[in-house]
């Protein structure tokens, strides 16, 4: 937990102002940073395309991150109005004593959004406690939330690392499904569409959801500082209404349609992936609806990052996570 908050703090710049700013079209221009660029996080990408930020007079200046520790120094430092990654990464700039803190005032997605791919065909056969027993298995680096939600899943099944199954944690997350192709390891995790592209190229087989077996976590949230919250309160309900009119068009939505309306933000991916990668995610009911974080999702969070062994100390939900924002939204939109 040190390595990731120094890690965050050393790119840390002079802090900028954190009035929301006016686009040339007198839309505010809310400046977000994404932790990565993915089909997981369809319907903010689905919520501009369909205009349901203009609506709300916001204009989206997106831009990808390239990691949680990097989205969370963006916020930290004032060059992203929000963020958008794991709550761990605000996690422990709270446990590591800052009066900096960022809140946490909304929840995308609710479960790790990775499949286990296999060498071979099994997906009819596949079972955590046998299958992976004595196996290498590449799930991400050491001490990221998706290598620590795996172990948890090895462990609830009585598997250990070094002991009965092999975590590879050498090979960097971006490098993980090259490496698995060039032969590293017996397993790998690959989030959609990658996963998908894997299996239908003839390369490996999705045998299981990391998601589905982890349970409800809060995986990917959006993150601001609280002064940028409390002086843009109308900003932030805007943008939460946004949001969760996309989680509702893409649940709502076959997936042909919404591949289509979502073409243009993944260059260089069929729009079958895209259709499959839809159809995979709403399998394993993978949105928060009401983008409004959990007690029972939090606590499971810390379970994992305890698990692992990265937790100094346990945190009361109220001390990081506003829920006020996303509840009163959501109860107006069902009215």
């Amino acid at each position: 937990m040190k390595k990731i908050l120094t890690a965050i703090l050393c790119v840390l710049f002079a802090v900028l102002p954190f009035s929301a700013c006016q686009s040339n079209t007198g839309a505010t221009k809310i400046r977000l940073s994404e932790v990565t660029h993915s089909v997981f996080y369809a319907p903010l990408y689905a919520a501009e395309a369909l205009g349901y930020f203009e609506d709300e007079n916001i204009e989206i200046d997106l831009s990808n991150g390239g990691g949680a520790d990097n989205v969370m120094a963006a916020v930290l430092s004032g060059s992203a109005d929000i963020g958008f990654c794991g709550p761990e990464a605000a996690l422990y700039v709270l446990i590591g004593g800052s009066n900096n803190v960022p809140t946490v005032f909304g929840q995308l997605t609710k479960r790790d959004g990775s499949f286990l791919v296999s060498r071979v065909d099994e997906a009819d056969t596949f079972d955590w406690a046998t299958s992976l027993a004595g196996k290498e298995i590449l799930a991400g680096r050491k001490g990221g939330v998706p290598a620590m939600t795996f172990e948890y899943i090895l462990n609830a099944n009585g598997l250990t690392d070094g002991v009965n199954v092999h975590m590879n944690y050498d090979v960097n997350f971006n490098n993980m499904t090259a490496a698995f192709e060039g032969g590293t390891a017996d397993y790998c995790t690959m989030f959609e569409p990658v996963a998908s592209e894997y299996e239908k190229a003839g390369k490996g087989y999705i045998v299981a959801s990391v998601g589905e077996a982890s349970g409800e976590v809060p995986y990917t949230c959006f993150i601001a500082r609280e002064k940028y919250i409390s002086e843009n309160e109308s900003v932030i309900e805007g943008f939460l209404r946004a949001v969760m009119k996309g989680i509702a068009y893409i649940n709502d939505t076959d997936s042909a349609t919404a591949a289509e309306l979502l073409k243009s933000y993944f260059d260089g991916t069929e729009v079958s992936s895209i259709e499959t990668s839809l159809n995979s995610y709403k399998a394993i009911d993978s949105w928060q609806e009401d983008m409004t974080m959990t007690e029972d999702a939090f606590n499971r969070l810390q379970d994992i990052i305890e698990n692992a062994g990265e937790l100094e100390k346990r945190v009361t939900l109220s001390e990081l996570v506003d829920t006020s924002y996303s509840s009163r939204i959501y109860a107006q939109l069902n009215e």
